[in-house]
């Protein structure tokens, strides 16, 4: 028998808005002047949020901290693809995405100073606590997208992940149960070119992250994440597929352009040289170019915008210092539904000791 190929595939490229400021008309979403402002206006509330918490943690006021710097295309275009009873399904760097999706900033500054409460999911809304496990989550979202499914829901369900993440074994498993049960996920991988300190070239050799996706049978694509259009275009597209029960892996192209969290530092595995390039094609001020062109925003406008952020950020810092101090105790809290006899007992002798 001669050989033959059996299976081809290819993997598509999409950018609407270039880093030289080139568009394409075609694939402009259909957005209100209003809506691409507040789109704007969350990225700026999410890059002084980092700026704000960096400095609180450099004072010794809040714990670690995991920029999402660079990274606010991505998760603001996505966030407005989604409909109110959507699943948000984060890791521990979509803070952008739980600003755009109605989150108080309040939450992110508690939840670096150790209070369990600044990840309490509000009653109505379809998400899931940030999750530090690296790629845990996206099996926790084939749960919850196969759990709609069955309700016969067309809700979907939009999992966050990183570069570093696609090499874990729980990923490689949520795109396989994904593709055989045909669930509602739109896989959201930022590949911001870093796993902690390793780069992507030592991660896989596969050409592409989204490649990935077709040992499993699902749709991928690859887009420019630094490009908030673009971002929006394609995960709108995703979850389109997502409510007919087909799931997608979208890799976003980005660049974590702060450190990991700030207990790391870049400049010991990045150059500057690196940095001043990834600089050059930043997600705020590409967007910020293309809307002034347009006459959607102006000085007037930015700097309006500016001092709702600074407002913003500032009433959230004093709301998060004036919370009531965590109480250690809650550490044996909240792990089962009902506590087990030998962790009540730690928890009593814990207590004890405190006395």
């Amino acid at each position: 028998m001669p050989r033959e190929r059996v299976a081809s595939f290819d993997v598509e490229f999409v950018s609407v808005l270039g880093p030289d400021g080139s568009v394409d008309e075609a694939l402009v979403p259909d957005a209100s002047d209003d809506e691409l402002r507040e789109w704007y206006r969350t990225m700026r509330l999410s890059r002084r949020l980092d700026e704000r918490a960096i400095a609180l943690q450099r004072r010794g006021e809040i714990g670690s901290y995991a920029p999402a710097t660079g990274q606010e295309a991505i998760q603001v275009g996505a966030s407005a693809a989604t409909r109110a009873d959507d699943w948000f399904v984060p890791s521990f760097r979509e803070q952008t995405a739980a600003l755009a999706l109605g989150g108080d900033p309040t939450a992110q500054f508690l939840y670096a100073m150790g209070r369990e409460e600044g990840a309490e999911v509000p009653p109505d809304a379809n998400a899931l606590p940030p999750a530090v496990p690296v790629g845990s989550q996206t099996l926790h979202a084939v749960g919850v997208a196969w759990a709609e499914r069955l309700r016969d829901r067309d809700r979907a369900t939009v999992a966050y992940f990183g570069d570093g993440a696609s090499s874990e074994g729980d990923v490689a498993e949520a795109l396989n149960v994904a593709g055989v049960f045909d669930v509602g996920v739109v896989f959201v991988c930022q590949n911001n070119q870093y796993a902690i300190s390793t780069p992507r070239r030592l991660q896989s050799r596969a050409q592409t992250l989204a490649q990935k996706a077709i040992g499993a049978g699902i749709d991928c694509v690859q887009v420019d994440g630094n490009d908030v259009l673009g971002s929006h275009v394609v995960v709108r597209e995703a979850l389109d597929r997502a409510r007919e029960g087909h799931p997608t892996l979208v890799e976003a192209l980005t660049y974590r352009r702060a450190m990991h969290t700030t207990s790391d530092d870049p400049s010991v595995y990045r150059s500057p040289e690196e940095e001043a390039e990834w600089a050059r094609r930043d997600p705020i001020s590409r967007f910020e170019t293309y809307l002034r062109e347009r006459g959607i925003l102006d000085d007037e406008t930015v700097q309006a915008i500016e001092a709702d952020v600074e407002e913003t950020i500032a009433a959230a810092v004093e709301r998060a210092k004036a919370a009531p101090p965590p109480d250690p105790t809650d550490v044996f809290e909240h792990v089962y539904a009902t506590v087990p006899p030998v962790l009540r007992a730690q928890a009593e002798a814990f207590r004890e000791g405190r006395r």
